[in-house]
């Protein structure tokens, strides 16, 4: 049966001064040493507990001791805040010990490490990948784990931060609109188009997120600016698609916040599709 770390206190008494703790330092006693340094983290006195196993863990590599040293290691950096530190000895504890007495718990704690000190949207996004990706290899490893449902819950937080950090790119393109001095506004010399692309890739990869409304708003809005500054032979056709665009929003939100919005881009894309209807909505 697994056991976890025990928290005994040491029988010679309790380390309580700086003096003792620098005795303990210089001690050649590794057996003492360690069994002061689970004194120190049952304590929460992290730091004292990581600078101690700093030294042990490597004494006691392939001894009884060892594989519970070094999954104290990463807990002691785990409890500072220090989550780049404390993924990386997950990390090596899972790796020398993949079938160890703490395997589970390491898989997620580094995972868990990683996605505490995943940065805000606007920033580089990197870390926040690796999180998921170890979060995602503790769920492939551990299926039926307790902590399956807190991992997957963790996994849905870090995708909407990727969305919102590509949504952030693709309203930027919206609102930079077409490019200055660009008389054709081709289709490839238009940034609401790349608004449009970057906004439906995002849906592509993330279709549930919780994002998905603004997302949407946005598609249509770039396409509906694109249409507008159009030259005139391409004006209908992107008018056309705008209204396509339209119906799908309606469609999908049909109580959207954004309804008087969309309504009135409906109304205005119309008028060069269907000059001649009348376009009132219903809407009170």
């Amino acid at each position: 049966m697994k056991k976890y770390i025990a928290m005994a206190l040491l029988s010679a008494g309790v380390l309580t001064s700086c003096g003792e703790y620098n005795k303990v330092l210089k001690s050649t006693d590794y057996e003492y040493k360690y069994e002061a340094a689970k004194e120190y983290f049952a304590k929460g006195q992290n730091t004292k507990a990581a600078t101690l196993l700093e030294e042990l863990v490597n004494i006691l590599k392939g001894m009884m001791n060892g594989e519970e040293a070094l999954y104290m290691q990463a807990m002691t950096y785990f409890n500072q805040g220090d989550y780049v530190t404390a993924s990386h000895y997950f990390n090596t504890y899972y790796t020398t010990y993949p079938r160890g007495t703490y395997t589970e718990l390491a898989r997620f704690n580094c995972g868990r490490a990683l996605y505490l000190d995943t940065p805000e949207p606007r920033l580089d996004q990197s870390s926040t990948y690796k999180a998921i990706e170890e979060l995602q290899m503790f769920i492939e490893y551990f299926p039926m784990s307790s902590r399956k449902d807190q991992a997957q819950s963790m996994i849905f937080e870090l995708q909407d931060k990727l969305v919102e950090k590509e949504y952030m790119s693709a309203k930027l393109y919206y609102d930079l609109g077409s490019y200055t001095g660009n008389a054709v506004y081709s289709s490839t010399g238009n940034n609401y188009l790349a608004a449009v692309i970057t906004a439906q890739n995002i849906l592509k990869e993330y279709p549930y997120t919780k994002m998905r409304e603004d997302l949407s708003i946005l598609i249509l809005r770039a396409k509906y600016g694109m249409a507008r500054e159009s030259v005139l032979e391409k004006k209908e056709d992107r008018m056309r698609d705008t209204i396509d665009e339209y119906y799908a929003f309606i469609n999908e939100f049909p109580e959207s916040k954004y309804r008087k919005e969309v309504e009135s881009i409906f109304k205005e894309a119309n008028k060069y599709v269907n000059p001649d209807e009348d376009t009132t909505t219903t809407e009170e």
